[in-house]
């Protein structure tokens, strides 16, 4: 059910759109699957306000925005670290906290990771389109308009379940300088020499400022093929680590395109992603290659965490 704005933007941020945890199905029709950059922090902040994981939420990145609430919310912020303040006293991250109508909720100064998912109870309730509410910019798909949010943009908020959260302060996933990352070798990282397999997996990396939510473009050692052609064209997954020819890798995040053609050298692992997800231009990060049974325990563990933090209902 769609009900008239709750939420107006004042200040849009550098760059908030809607997002859910993505359009899943169309892919082989060319559809960009999209949605969360960091899924675990979206799951969590919906989690805190009693919505489901797949419900819309606005993702901030780098600079926050200033929203004003037209009807008394509950809302919950969660993964990168920012200054958050409603009707200009402090609330804390990872926590439920009333927004009162005709307040502003202000996201501040940045201090940790580069993304921000703001949960309201029932949901950002923009329309459906092709089973998802997330915002494709390169296909203006989704969200409002398929672009990013504007000063004076209204957001329709949905019904908020009968039950509400406990409140209950919970981490959030902890990041390191630089971050590590790991990855799961191929699908042709045979195409690659045995030295660009070394460098990616003992070297350093930097995200380039040319890089997007379709991907980060890495600076650091070039990944040289060990053979001139290309494979045949497929579907490419979230954390795919493609290398053009000129050797430079390109992390494919969220955005990514459909299919490619480059070789693919690694994937990161899903458990992973959203540490992937909280990187910014000029942060560093390593790659470290681990199997597949080491990938399964890390998701297995991940998502108990996110299950820790959930809190438990009570009947409004």
């Amino acid at each position: 059910m769609t009900r008239g704005p709750a939420i107006t933007v004042v200040r849009p941020g550098l760059l908030t759109t809607v997002q859910d945890l993505g359009r899943w199905g169309s892919q082989a029709l060319g559809v960009p699957v999209s949605g969360a950059m960091d899924t675990f922090a979206h799951r969590l902040a919906n989690g805190l306000v009693g919505n489901d994981g797949d419900a819309a939420t606005l993702e901030m990145t780098l600079l926050g925005p200033e929203l004003r609430a037209e009807r008394t919310l509950m809302a919950a912020v969660a993964g990168a670290e920012f200054a958050l303040s409603v009707a200009g006293k402090p609330v804390a991250a990872h926590a439920p906290f009333i927004w009162p109508a005709g307040t502003s909720l202000r996201v501040g100064a940045r201090r940790h990771g580069s993304r921000a998912y703001l949960a309201v109870s029932g949901g950002i309730d923009t329309p459906v389109v092709l089973g998802s509410r997330a915002t494709h910019l390169v296909s203006r798909m989704g969200g409002v308009s398929g672009r990013a949010l504007m000063s004076g943009d209204g957001l329709p908020v949905g019904v908020a379940r009968r039950t509400v959260p406990v409140a209950r302060a919970v981490s959030a996933l902890p990041l390191t300088e630089p971050a590590l990352v790991r990855v799961l070798l191929g699908p042709q990282d045979a195409w690659f020499s045995r030295p660009s397999i070394e460098a990616l997996l003992n070297e350093e990396f930097r995200v380039s400022t040319a890089s997007n939510r379709m991907g980060y473009r890495l600076e650091g050692p070039s990944l040289a093929a060990a053979r001139s052609d290309e494979p045949i064209s497929e579907p490419v997954p979230f954390g795919s680590i493609q290398v053009p020819t000129g050797g430079a890798p390109i992390l494919l995040m969220a955005d990514r395109q459909t299919a490619g053609g480059y070789p693919k050298i690694a994937t990161v692992i899903t458990a992973d992603l959203p540490v992937a997800g909280q990187l910014g231009p000029g942060d560093r990060l390593r790659f470290a290659a681990c199997t597949r049974a080491e990938a399964r325990a890390a998701l297995i563990a991940r998502e108990r965490e996110l299950l820790r933090a959930m809190p438990e209902e009570v009947e409004a």
